[in-house]
């Protein structure tokens, strides 16, 4: 199928054309007729699917089409996602889409001075994209009137929850006109996720592409069995031996995002750390760097991660095993996107071999094991009967 076959109008398709997109994704390709038939979505799809595209371009289509009848300053769509990065970046992708439609648009989050945010709201914005802090600060100003909202976008809605904003989500949604076209989209359906689509869908129409247990055929997975002093000696060796070019690195916590970091530029190798803490500006330069190739590495936590899109990105190491099964096919979705080849590497140690089974026994799958590699031989933190010598071995 091509984006064509979809009936977008022709600017769309001429912006779809410069940024070489011919073919949609299963997300885009089940989505896009169904919100262009002005009905409510209920998406499940998890990260590197495309769903961003699938609701900003019939949005960009219908705000476009409608403003050809009447057009007025007032906010017709509102985008709400939890985190900074994933704001800007869908940002950008309205920006780049929208490229040859007078359709405005306004992107806030906190942690910044509101007065530019301010201002373009002032100027006008047809579409607003916002994270849920940011959004109830200026609404208590008066800065946002949403009495005339005609789209309401949720996306990331997990993610909101394990960020513990979805009491924010519901004080804004309270603000918000009754009818309304909503398009819902989150990556795994916990119950109070379920219940909130329940509670603010009218009969939606679900769509579900790659389940959160499955992760993308064109990503090789590798485990290298380690211990957890030699796992930085390891990451330093895979990064100097010349095969890996780039690579997106997660660790748990943020000072070892920090820390890790720091080693690596001490190893010679351009590094840069992204996490929570980070001002904003500091997070965009990182990855902006890291974008453009002036590091080579991006170490980062979960939540930074989300919404970060890189093109081309050949490999994501887990420097540290994920508590959450989940997540783990949320980290390697960051590569192998849109049909291209990744490759993941997870660094496991003797403490991690419960994370480990449970990674496998959600995504059915038999990670292979890389055993060739010069700290195979070494001791491991308890006895020499932790030493994993085969996959079926450190499963059992």
């Amino acid at each position: 199928m091509l984006f064509r076959d979809l009936r977008l109008i022709e600017p769309l398709l001429k912006a779809l054309s410069n940024e070489g997109y011919i073919n949609p994704t299963p997300i885009q390709e089940k989505s896009i007729p169904v919100i262009l038939q002005k009905k409510d979505l209920l998406g499940c799809a998890q990260t590197g699917t495309g769903k961003t595209a699938a609701f900003v371009l019939p949005l960009l289509q219908m705000i476009y089409q409608q403003q050809l009848v009447k057009k007025d300053n007032r906010i017709k769509a509102l985008v709400l996602t939890p985190t900074r990065e994933l704001a800007i970046q869908i940002g950008e992708n309205i920006r780049s889409y929208g490229r040859y439609l007078n359709v405005r648009s306004q992107v806030i989050f906190g942690g910044v001075p509101q007065y530019s945010q301010v201002q373009g709201i002032r100027r006008g914005a047809d579409i607003l994209v916002a994270t849920p802090g940011r959004l109830i600060d200026l609404m208590q100003q008066r800065h946002v009137i949403l009495n005339e909202i005609r789209f309401l976008v949720l996306d990331e809605a997990d993610r909101m929850l394990d960020m513990g904003f979805v009491h924010d989500v519901k004080r804004i949604l309270s603000k918000l006109p009754r009818h309304k076209q909503t398009l819902f989209f989150s990556a795994t359906m916990p119950g109070e996720i379920q219940r909130l689509a329940d509670a603010l869908l009218n009969d939606p129409v679900k769509v579900r592409v790659n389940p959160v247990s499955s992760t993308v055929d064109t990503v090789s997975q590798q485990i290298y069995f380690i211990n957890k002093q030699d796992k930085q000696s390891l990451l330093i060796h895979l990064l100097k031996n010349g095969l890996i070019d780039t690579a997106l690195v997660f660790t748990q916590m943020k000072h070892g995002a920090d820390r890790l970091s720091r080693n690596l530029n001490k190893a010679g190798i351009r590094s840069e750390a992204i996490h929570g803490d980070k001002t904003q500006k500091a997070r965009q330069t990182a990855l902006t760097n890291f974008k453009n190739k002036r590091a080579r590495v991006l170490v980062a936590t979960d939540i930074a991660a989300r919404g970060i899109d890189i093109d081309e990105l050949k490999h994501v190491v887990n420097f540290e095993l994920p508590h959450i099964p989940e997540t783990y096919v949320h980290r390697i979705g960051r590569t192998g996107r849109a049909g291209a080849s990744g490759n993941a590497i997870s660094l496991c140690d003797p403490s991690e071999k419960p994370l480990l089974r449970d990674i496998q026994k959600l995504i059915r799958k038999n990670i292979p094991v890389i055993n060739s590699h010069p700290f195979s031989g070494h001791r491991t933190e308890n006895t020499e009967r932790q030493r994993d010598r085969s996959f079926k071995y450190a499963l059992r």
